[in-house]
């Protein structure tokens, strides 16, 4: 049988070739306080389409979806400057963490959040509070680290389809998983020094 082909006549294993190989733009923000947020910085990462569950189309979206929310929160005046607002896109849900002033704006930045057809659900965990300080944001990114370590060597866990944020010492895993997966990721979670509290954001899919 012939491979199927996209109108521009490639095949379905020649995109997937070409999206295995795929850098991904993410926007990283600066730890410090008076550094500007990086627009663009590239991470080089592959999609395995082996255990990745969501469509190369949804991955992309994804991310894509993260670019855009990160830039309009640096630059929307009615959030004020400088913002802590993290964002984190998985099959269409969005979690949105860190720090806003008042609750006006934890509002808007949800609306944001929405307005994207892109966004299936938006997950509101900003905090009312000042911006966190480097050293918090640094044991944030210590903690984050350990846990993907530990998810990353447990061989049963699907880590490409589990994301993990920290914010203030709080781990939120999300992602999609069986009831099995993430139960085992709270587990090996809880195990890790310094995580205050867990927030799971899975979608819960039935085991093969």
């Amino acid at each position: 049988m012939t491979p199927a082909n996209d109108h521009h006549g490639l095949s379905l294993k020649t995109w997937k070739d070409i999206l295995c190989g795929l850098i991904i733009f993410v926007t990283v923000q600066s730890i410090t306080a008076c550094a500007p947020l990086l627009i663009g910085t590239a991470v080089i990462t592959t999609i395995d389409l082996s255990t990745e569950r969501r469509s190369v189309g949804r991955n992309i979206d994804d991310n894509v979806l993260e670019l855009k929310l990160r830039r309009d929160y640096w630059t929307d005046e009615r959030l004020g400057s400088p913002v802590n607002i993290s964002v984190t896109a998985m099959n269409g849900i969005v979690l949105l963490t860190g720090e806003v002033h008042t609750d006006e704006q934890r509002q808007y930045a949800e609306s944001l959040a929405r307005s994207y057809d892109q966004t299936r659900e938006v997950v509101n965990e900003l905090d009312l509070s000042g911006r966190s300080n480097i050293n918090s944001r640094a044991n944030d990114s210590y903690i984050t680290a350990k846990v993907k370590a530990r998810l990353l060597n447990a061989n049963d866990l699907p880590l490409s389809n589990i994301k993990v944020v920290t914010e203030r010492g709080n781990v939120y895993l999300l992602g999609l998983a069986t009831e099995a997966e993430a139960l085992a990721a709270v587990e090996l979670t809880q195990s890790v020094v310094g995580v205050a509290h867990i927030v799971k954001v899975f979608e819960y899919i039935k085991a093969e």
